[in-house]
């Protein structure tokens, strides 16, 4: 990622001198579009760095949704330097405040035919670690996804950029330059946009994939000792990271030794069947009470394994809610 940065500079600055040169819109659009993207190389670095840290006291769930909150500082940094920028160069080339002088276009044409071939290069790579990664599952990586984005949308505009000057320079129209610009900043304003509600949603609490939260819901209902699944919560905090909570019914009749040792074996088999659920809670609860109170989502309560009458024979087993800690939430896999 550090050469991917060294690269965006020297694009960035080669763009730069080249559009105060011709005095070109869509060429200084682009080079607002490389400032933009080696700043969000760095917010990645942070990103890629800061989220590896180990869980301690003050963030005990640790620190995998950093890579979340800098993917977003990255999509603001696209929207505001690069989608903005390109705007307002397309909107004053369009009032008259482009250049019409032609001089240093072919320049112009060359550093963004060199800009062309590294940002496709980077693109190739992009796409390759993501296939290694496994596809879609490999897109889920907030770093990745940025920057397979990042070198797309540098590939779409390096070519708009081309074209709109090429056109400028057959044409004597400037018109075709701003119309670049403008497509440039609508293209990097709806990537910033994409990109922002996915690290949002990852930010406030999204939930584990379906077919994770299916196969997790399969185990517990498979559990002879649980009467019934009353919800079943995830989150993803981190990358590879899953929380799982689970408030449960258990069959009528088990001592508090037998809650015990039952929650700790279903916690190691949940674990044991996803890896990625590092924090898993297990909620011993009476389903009679947690309908009462309003604890349980009628829609996610599961089938109980006897019948509703046994199910309701469970009074005891609210009490051990009450009493027992070791059936409630600890630390999964332990």
């Amino acid at each position: 990622m550090l050469v991917a940065l060294a690269a965006n500079l020297v694009i960035a600055a080669a763009k730069a001198v080249g559009g105060l040169f011709s005095g070109s819109p869509a060429l200084l659009s682009e080079a607002a579009h490389s400032v933009a993207d080696s700043l969000n190389e760095v917010f990645l670095l942070a990103a890629l760095r800061r989220s590896r840290r180990p869980a301690d006291a003050r963030h005990p769930f640790g620190y995998g949704k950093e890579r979340f909150f800098w993917s977003l500082l990255a999509a603001v940094g696209i929207f505001v330097m690069g989608g903005c920028f390109s705007f307002y160069q397309g909107v004053e080339a369009l009032r008259g405040g482009g250049e019409e002088s032609q001089s240093g276009y072919l320049a112009g044409l060359i550093v963004l035919g060199v800009a062309l071939v590294s940002e496709g290069a980077s693109l190739l790579r992009a796409l390759y670690q993501v296939r290694k990664q496994g596809g879609s599952k490999g897109m889920r990586d907030p770093a990745l996804r940025t920057v397979v984005a990042e070198d797309g949308t540098a590939v779409l505009g390096v070519t708009l950029a081309m074209a709109g000057m090429a056109l400028h320079m057959v044409t004597d129209q400037v018109l075709w330059e701003a119309s670049a610009s403008l497509a440039i900043g609508a293209l990097l304003v709806y990537v910033a946009y994409r990109l922002g509600r996915d690290a949002r949603d990852q930010l406030i609490g999204q939930a584990a994939d379906s077919e994770m939260c299916d196969r997790i819901r399969a185990l517990l209902d498979a559990q002879p000792e649980i009467d019934s699944v009353e919800s079943l919560l995830t989150m993803e905090i981190g990358l590879d990271s899953v929380l799982v909570a689970a408030r449960i019914d258990l069959v009528p009749g088990m001592d508090s030794e037998e809650v015990e040792e039952v929650s700790e074996r279903i916690k190691r088999s949940v674990s044991h069947l996803v890896p990625q659920a590092e924090q898993i809670y297990l909620d011993v609860t009476d389903s009679r009470i947690a309908r009462r109170d309003g604890r349980v989502d009628p829609s996610a309560v599961a089938h109980p394994h006897g019948s509703g009458e046994d199910a309701g024979n469970g009074a005891d087993t609210g009490d051990r809610d009450d009493r027992d800690p070791a059936a409630t939430g600890e630390r999964g896999g332990a």
